[in-house]
């Protein structure tokens, strides 16, 4: 059982008679009163956004309750803590409570049915919540699912849930192109994909699963962080992560710019059994086409069969799709509902920009053209940088008031994006 408090916390919850989650407060660094308006975020017209925190560490992935509560988990353990959950107690837009919990650092989490959903790099716990989807002081989570696979590269474990109490949970492969060790040419067949390399399904509400006991959903997706569960068309929808370069092992093949402008970072709409074709097949935005790889016998120019899933859109390579959400909310224009919004990570070579969330919207179920919806996070030009990018776009969330939330893993800020006419 993974317990949520340390010790030491316990005792100060039970010594000073507090209750709910206010213990660990921190404030807002010296000079600075937050929130403030972040108007270097570039938003379409009657947007706006606001940080609400900042400092808070790699902040990964967050979940915002039914009374606004945010949960933020943490890929880098922060006084010993893997999670905070910040709390705007009288609806000011002030968070005066920052708590720190959890004794494991992660990616992953989700609110769905009662229960907190949270993922270390190897395991998939959950939490009960309260009726306001809150925790109580010294609550101690079911492990649900253990021995995932962690090998120390692109191995985050992001989650979602449907509507039949299933979990699914992404597991990233540790090799980028399925090379054996010294190789130019692929693994035939991939050893990588038996336990790697795809999305896995579990019961939500089954205590001390193993890898074992889940179900590889669907295969041949490198490493998919952005995931999320769409209950108006009842399916899974992943971005995925594409391949490093080409031109390494095949200059032949890939001059050192089509290397940096390949592959499409892509997103999906799956079902049981596809397979997206990582790593013999990569996707080409330019030409439109799956291509066959040069590990697999691929030159450039050669197209690939049918047996892998086309992307329902393609990004720039390169640009780290690392949060999925489709919104719901009633708080936007009605264009924006029931479509995707994608947190990118990090930096297109082949448009010089990077760091923004993006919007595909959504008609009769199928995927529009994409756009740049929040931009200037990197808050530099990354054409001619003077000075370091200052947040990195990583984590989404949708608030009970139908407001977006962007988290940060570099600098560890949170922002709130809200519309007005």
């Amino acid at each position: 059982m993974q317990k949520l408090y340390s010790k030491p916390l316990l005792a100060l919850l039970v010594m000073g008679g507090i209750s709910g989650l206010s213990a660990y407060k921190s404030v807002p660094g010296p000079g600075k009163e937050l929130p403030n308006e972040a108007k270097e975020i570039k938003l379409p017209a009657g947007f706006q956004a606001q940080e609400l925190a900042t400092g808070l560490g790699a902040a990964r992935h967050l979940a915002v309750n039914k009374v606004g509560d945010i949960y933020v988990r943490l890929s880098k353990l922060k006084d010993g803590h893997g999670m905070y959950v910040l709390k705007d107690r009288n609806g000011d837009g002030v968070l005066e409570d920052k708590t720190l919990l959890g004794d494991y650092a992660g990616t992953g989490v989700a609110i769905h049915k009662g229960y907190l959903y949270t993922s270390s790099n190897s395991a998939v716990f959950r939490y009960k919540l309260n009726a306001q989807e809150e925790l109580a002081p010294g609550t101690v989570a079911e492990t649900l699912v253990t021995g995932l696979a962690d090998h120390g590269r692109d191995n985050a474990k992001p989650l979602t849930l449907d509507h039949k109490g299933n979990l699914y949970v992404t597991v990233g492969s540790y090799n980028d192109n399925c090379r054996g060790e010294g190789q130019a040419m692929g693994m035939s067949p991939c050893t990588v994909l038996d336990s790697a390399g795809g999305i896995w399904k579990f019961r939500a509400d089954k205590a001390n699963q193993t890898f074992g006991d889940g179900k590889r959903y669907i295969t041949g997706i490198k490493n998919a962080v952005g995931l999320d569960w769409n209950f108006k068309t009842k399916s899974l929808y992943a971005t995925s992560h594409g391949r490093g370069r080409f031109d390494d092992k095949f200059p032949q093949y890939y001059t050192a710019k089509q290397s940096a402008e390949l592959p499409a970072e892509t997103l999906y709409k799956l079902k049981d059994g596809d397979d997206a074709g990582w790593p013999t097949i990569y996707y080409d935005q330019f030409q439109s086409k799956k291509m066959l790889a040069p590990e697999y016998g691929g030159d450039g120019k050669k197209t690939a069969g049918e047996q892998a899933i086309d992307p329902i859109a393609a990004f720039p390579a390169h640009l780290a799709p690392n949060d999925l959400l489709f919104y719901t909310g009633n708080m936007f224009p009605d264009r924006y509902k029931n479509g995707a919004f994608i947190a990118f990570h990090n930096q297109s070579p082949e448009l010089k920009k990077g760091y923004f969330v993006a919007f595909v919207p959504f008609v009769n179920g199928k995927a529009g053209a994409w756009e740049i919806f929040a931009d200037n996070f990197a808050g530099v030009n990354l054409e001619s940088p003077e000075g370091p990018v200052q947040h990195r776009p990583c984590g989404l969330a949708q608030g009970p008031d139908g407001a977006l939330y962007v988290c940060d893993d570099l600098n560890g800020s949170l922002f709130k994006i809200t519309y007005s006419k």
